[in-house]
């Protein structure tokens, strides 16, 4: 799988997050929009498939997440499993 460069998805989870801060699923059209457009392309860029889980599979691709952690991007019941 590809990954997205770490600048972009922390502009991404930036962005989400200012979006979030102003009220995002309550706010104006355009500012819905835009949320949505955000989710969606942090789903792409990540490999995800609702924003929840893109959000934490962003935040763990970051320069300074444990990358010997990966609990949380494994399916239920596959940890351990390698």
């Amino acid at each position: 799988m590809l990954m997205a460069h770490p600048a972009v998805l922390a502009n991404l989870l930036d962005e989400y997050e200012t979006l979030t801060a102003l009220g995002g699923e309550r706010g104006s059209h355009e500012i819905r929009q835009r949320m949505d457009d955000v989710a969606y392309t942090l789903c792409v860029s990540t490999g995800t498939r609702d924003v929840d889980t893109a959000l934490i599979a962003a935040r763990f691709q970051l320069p300074g997440a444990r990358p010997e952690d990966d609990s949380v991007l494994q399916p239920s019941g596959a940890i351990g499993r390698r």
